[in-house]
Order: structure tokens, then sequence, then C-alpha cells
């Protein structure tokens, strides 16, 4: 069942146990991807443990730790349509890639397609899952599934062409709810986004992760991408709606002093959406207020 359509992108920063598995499983799929791995600057024996148990897997080593935009750089060396993200602790259940890559040969007007999130080792579905099939964005009716205002990267096959004339992952965001403003300008660029529960991706959480730090870049992003992209009022409303709501902690305050300090670059490169993907945004917001699970766009 080999399957040249699609390479599974993976970043990677000192999880090398996890790693070394999302990798076995890779390798056991039966489409049998090409896989690349940036290795963001891990400084725990990754990149060689990569070169001694996968060899067949191309590792990129950019010396510095890019955050979201080594999955850019993985890009760069893609050869195929489709683009399949994972995070190193997660990994692509058998025959969905192909099932990625039929939809978006079959709908050409699909950019990005959501894989359902099954969190091991219990297997149950994450809370998100609930979410993204009952996703409130109006939808055309041609469209195989929900239509999503914004995707989750670790569950997600991307058209390659798409991700590089949208810009990919926006270096300032780092990591964090980094895909919300990828999302619109896909978006922007005419592409729906949509969410396949036939589809599935695991995730089996690392424990090595600075939780805190990845909540306050993530208020960070939300904010970002709300001026960037939001009309004013829209804007606006988000803003206050986040401050009203955020825990009220040093890593919240952190997050709207870093969103508060970057405010001249957020003005010089301002881009409102068109009227009909603000129109889809718009729709998101009572989800977003009554989510219990954590919001799929930011």
């Amino acid at each position: 069942m080999t399957d040249t359509r699609t390479t599974v992108v993976v970043i990677t920063h000192n999880r090398r146990p996890e790693l070394l598995r999302t990798l076995d499983r890779l390798a056991e799929l039966p489409e049998r991807p090409e896989v690349i791995v940036t290795d963001n600057a891990s400084t725990d024996g990754t990149a060689s443990a990569v070169a001694r148990h996968h060899p067949r897997v191309r590792l990129l080593r950019p010396g510095r730790n890019l955050g979201a935009v080594g999955r850019n750089l993985a890009v760069r060396h893609v050869r195929t349509p489709y683009v399949a993200f994972c995070d190193d602790d997660s990994w692509w259940a058998p025959g969905s890639l192909a099932g990625a890559a039929d939809l978006l040969d079959r709908y050409p007007a699909v950019g990005t397609v959501t894989a359902r999130i099954l969190v091991e080792p219990d297997g149950t579905e994450d809370p998100i899952v609930e979410e993204l099939r009952d996703s409130p964005v109006p939808r055309p009716d041609w469209l195989p599934g929900p239509a999503l205002g914004s995707f989750l990267a670790a569950a997600t096959v991307l058209r390659t062409d798409a991700f590089r004339a949208a810009g990919g992952f926006h270096p300032r965001l780092w990591l964090g709810g980094e895909e919300e403003l990828l999302a619109a300008d896909l978006a922007a660029d005419g592409w729906w986004l949509t969410y396949a529960d036939h589809l599935t991706i695991h995730h089996h959480p690392s424990t090595v992760r600075d939780a805190t730090l990845r909540r306050a870049h993530g208020i960070r992003n939300t904010l970002w991408f709300t001026w960037l992209r939001r009309p004013a009022g829209p804007a606006l409303r988000r803003t206050l709606h986040l401050a009203r709501t955020v825990p009220r902690d040093t890593a919240s305050l952190r997050a709207f002093a870093e969103a508060t300090a970057a405010l001249p670059w957020v003005l010089r490169e301002r881009r409102v959406l068109p009227p009909e993907v603000e129109a889809r945004l718009r729709s998101l917001e009572p989800a977003q207020r009554d989510s219990t699970a954590r919001s799929y766009t930011g």
C-alpha cells in the first residue's frame, strides 16, 4: 500500500524517547511515507539516535530552536503534493495518511484535513474532537466534513503548495496556537479547512513540556492574530473577553505584556481578512466562549 503522495514532517526538541517511539510507529505505516525531522537544537542525543535507529529519515539540524518554523524548514525539502504534520509525541494511524490524500485529491478546494485525535495510553478521544465534529462554521454542501476556522498542526494534512503560498508558520509566534494565523491566511487564499472523523492520529502527551510557557504563548499569539487579521470591533471584543477569562497569574500577565510590546510590529503587518473569512470566525465566537476543551482557533 505504499503511497507517495504525502511526506510526514516532525519537529522535536529534547524528547528523544518520544520521538523514537513516533518514528517507530511511522515506519510501520502501510503508506511508507517519507519522514523529515527537524531537530530544534536538542542536547539529549536526539540527532545521533535518529541517525542510528532510523537512517531512512531525513534529519535537519538548523543548530538552534526554531519552534514551529522548524516545520517551514522541513517543508522546503518536501517534494510530495501533501504534507502531514505530527508532533514527536504523536503518530498517524495506518491508512489515515492515504485517506487524507484521497480527500485532497477528490476535493480541489480543500486545503487542510484534520483527523480525529485519540489520547494514549487509553485510546480515549481528545475533548477537542467533539468541538471539531460540531464546528459551527458555515460549510458548502460539497465539503466532505465540518468546516473549521483553524486546525491542529499535530493532526493535519495540508496541500504543500498552499502551505508555501500562505507563508507557513510565522516566526514571531514560536509555539502555542501558532496555527490560527496560518489557517486564516489559507482561508483568505480561498482554501477550505475540514475535519474527517474516519481519520485518526494518536497522541501520547509528553511529560517533557512547559505547560505554563505554552499557555502564555498561546494567549499572546491569540492576541497577535486578533489584531493582525480581525476588524477593529471583533478584535476589541475578543481582547476584552480574553482579559476577563484568562487566569489571573504571571503567565497571563506576561502574555498581555508581550502582545502589547509588539504593537508597532502588529500595526505594520496588519491585514484584515476578507469579509467571508471574517464571517466564519465570527460564527465560532459563541463556541469559543463555551468551550470545555482548548479552543481550536487559538
